[in-house]
């Protein structure tokens, strides 16, 4: 390829003046000369293209390809139904395409769930990492193979930055229904005990009508509804417990929708106590009742009511009533008016004195059984016949006192059932044997009925006894010498831990439930862990968003402890299961993005396609795997980049330069030979003239 250059040999605007004021020489001297003096003219002109010096520029250019980006969606929604065999078929025939036409190279970047971070199909930050390192003037162009589901696609045309056609073959079916639900407000806290507001709507894509619901707190059904399409529904959800609260609201699958995944929506909605309010009846004074009203009373977050019982039925001297400064025990308000709104109440010592009647203790066992919690730290009482395992009590009490009381030293010990439960589990100095903690001097003797051991004694009898009573919790203590530790004797022992995980088990806190299932996510993967009090645990099993499910071996740990590491490359809420237990697990968000709208549509994308002169359209069938895929040809030049059945390419026809020859015209020997012939030309021309003019003058 060549050029004419000129690189002028004085200063451009000298030579424009030069070249104006030979043009106007030329002009004054071919009025007054007339054609004479055209070879003077021409020798001015010669002379002001030398110094303009003027140069053949020949450039030794090698073609390069023009490169077009192929964009392939890998996402979760382009995988439902048969758009990955749609995919796969659009893919190969546009590749197939591209090979026959010339100059033309391509370039394939395949989009999944991971690339977006879960925040649904990066197809254009996709396509722009693709072109980041080629000229503009160099794209042909970009197609994109998607179900036209792109949550990051620009406003624009010019926020695109895209200068050359972009394509959308969208995959899917033309008559594809769905449902799905949509959330409108959830709220993630929530007071226990109180009712917290979900707000949602239940949307269908080619189905309208009713949707029956169902609503899960924990994988255990709490409701079920019928609700309108496309209306907001309000659904309340009782906060059950503290801790996570996973709730699961499922709309009813329709038949030939394209996937369920999107009929679900995860709420966790972490449960708040206002207070924990505690009942604290103390049989009498005794050296331990300071040690259980500190413990509560550090507790910012308890409410306590304690009662010191120091004027029992049998000291009565008397002494009118009036005339005492105690404060009569309440009992109906607390044991009947009142005792559904306390989550845990102790007997410190307590002797059936005939304070409460029975009445009142078939009360405790009701609330109990209902979901209450109730903790019995016994001293030499509870062997006599003042006992309240002779009392209705005694029916839902995991342990029976067989009448002795064991007055020696010993050391407590956590029993083979305690190194797996969550209470006594890892309890500082229970690592050693014999335990590295202080020796308690008094138990009472019991026969295990119910529950677990999860201490023991001398001669390995019961010493903590934990049991669950329906839907309620009791602990029986079987020795008043726990302050002993908080005293410090003979070196004291983890008084702290051990009250304050009991009585957090009793009040259901999440991470002390001795059978549990939780899983969690970390690094792309689920961690599974199954607490249990038994030797073998059930396998798990996995259900991921698209329905399918996995069983998977769960491997010893830690004392009750058994875990697994399950890896997923998909996003979205997996189901674990194991025995009657149920978690679940949120890769990525817990609702995801991807899996929101999943209808393919061509017309998102249509108008940014549109003003980039590409097209966008539907190249999935019904029926099957089958595709229509335009033909692709280049284009070299227009705005229009689209057809009925075909789609172009801008052809740019570029090159690297490898080399470039420059020859001068005028410079040396041919300047200076073509400025003396134009000045001798006009010489002769002239002298010609002359002698002429003179001939005819003589004539």
């Amino acid at each position: 390829m060549w050029s004419l250059t000129f690189a002028p040999l004085v200063p451009l605007p000298l030579l424009i003046g030069l070249c104006l004021l030979a043009a106007a020489a030329a002009g004054v001297a071919l009025v007054l000369a007339g054609r004479s003096a055209i070879l003077r003219a021409l020798a001015l002109v010669v002379l002001a293209v030398t110094l303009a010096d003027p140069s053949v520029v020949v450039e030794d250019r090698e073609p390069v390809k023009d490169v077009v980006a192929v964009v392939v969606d890998r996402s979760g929604s382009n995988r439902l139904a048969d758009r990955t065999a749609q995919t796969q078929a659009a893919q190969a025939e546009v590749e197939r395409h591209l090979r026959g036409v010339a100059g033309v190279e391509s370039r394939v970047v395949e989009v999944t769930d991971a690339q977006g971070g879960g925040d649904g199909t990066r197809l254009f930050e996709a396509l722009a990492a693709s072109l980041a390192d080629v000229p503009s003037e160099r794209v042909a162009g970009a197609i994109v193979i998607t179900d036209g589901l792109a949550h990051d696609a620009p406003a624009n045309a010019e926020a695109l930055g895209l200068r050359a056609p972009l394509h959308v073959l969208t995959t899917g079916r033309p008559t594809e229904i769905d449902r799905r639900i949509v959330l409108l407000d959830s709220p993630r806290f929530g007071i226990v005990g109180k009712d917290q507001t979900i707000r949602l709507r239940v949307l269908e894509k080619g189905w309208p009508g009713r949707a029956a619901l169902i609503v899960r707190r924990d994988g255990e059904i709490i409701g079920r509804r019928e609700v309108v399409a496309g209306q907001s529904v309000q659904v309340p959800v009782r906060i059950d417990r503290g801790g996570p609260n996973v709730v699961e609201i499922e709309a009813a699958p329709l038949e030939g929708e394209l996937t369920l995944a999107n009929n679900r929506a995860v709420i966790t909605i972490e449960g708040v106590r206002d207070k924990l309010r505690v009942l604290l009846v103390s049989g009498e004074p005794h050296p331990g009742e300071r040690t259980w009203r500190n413990l509560l009373k550090a507790d910012a977050n308890v409410d306590l009511v304690h009662f010191t019982i120091l004027r029992p039925p049998e000291k009565q001297d008397g002494t009118p009533i009036n005339e005492l400064s105690l404060i009569a025990f309440p009992t109906r308000e607390l044991f009947q008016v009142k005792i559904k709104e306390f989550d845990l109440i102790i007997f410190d010592r307590y002797a059936n004195q005939s304070i409460l009647p029975l009445l009142y203790f078939d009360n405790i066992v009701r609330y109990v059984r209902e979901g209450g919690a109730l903790l019995v730290a016994s001293g030499p009482e509870f062997a006599g016949s003042q006992s309240l395992s002779r009392t209705p009590l005694g029916q839902i009490l995991p342990a029976a006192p067989d009448g002795s009381v064991i007055d020696e030293a010993y050391r407590a010990r956590v029993s083979e059932p305690g190194r797996r439960h969550p209470v006594t589990r890892d309890l500082p100095g229970s690592e050693v044997e014999p335990p590295r903690w202080g020796e308690w001097l008094r138990m009472v003797g019991a026969r295990a009925r119910t529950g677990a051991p999860v201490m023991t004694g001398p001669g390995e009898r019961p010493l903590l006894m934990l049991a669950r009573e329906q839907k309620g919790r009791v602990a029986l203590f079987l020795s008043d010498h726990a302050w002993l530790w908080a005293r410090g004797f003979r070196d004291g022992g983890p008084h702290l831990d051990l009250l304050r995980r009991l009585g957090h088990w009793l009040m259901k806190e999440p991470d002390l439930e001795e059978e549990a299932l939780r899983a969690s996510v970390r690094g792309g993967a689920i961690e599974v862990e199954r607490q249990t009090l038994g030797d073998n645990p059930a396998p798990v099993t996995i259900t991921t968003p698209d329905g399918t499910s996995r069983t998977v071996a769960l491997e010893p740990g830690r004392p009750g402890l058994f875990t697994a590491r399950i890896q997923s490359g998909e996003f979205g809420l997996h189901r674990i299961s194991s025995d009657s237990l149920t978690a679940f697990a949120s890769v990525g968000p817990e609702n995801p993005r991807e899996l929101m709208d999943v209808v393919s549509d061509p017309v998102p994308l249509q108008g940014l396609a549109e003003a980039t002169g590409g097209s966008a359209r539907r190249v999935g069938r019904d029926g099957g795997p089958a595709v229509a895929v335009p033909r692709i040809v280049p284009v070299r030049a227009g705005t229009g980049f689209s057809g009925a059945d075909w789609i172009g390419l801008r052809i740019s026809d570029s090159g690297i330069v490898r080399g470039v020859s420059i020859s001068p015209l005028f410079i040396g020997l041919l300047g200076l030979a073509l400025l003396f012939g134009a000045l001798v030309a006009g010489w002769i021309g002239e002298s010609g003239r002359r002698f002429k003019r003179a001939g005819d003058a003589a004539a």
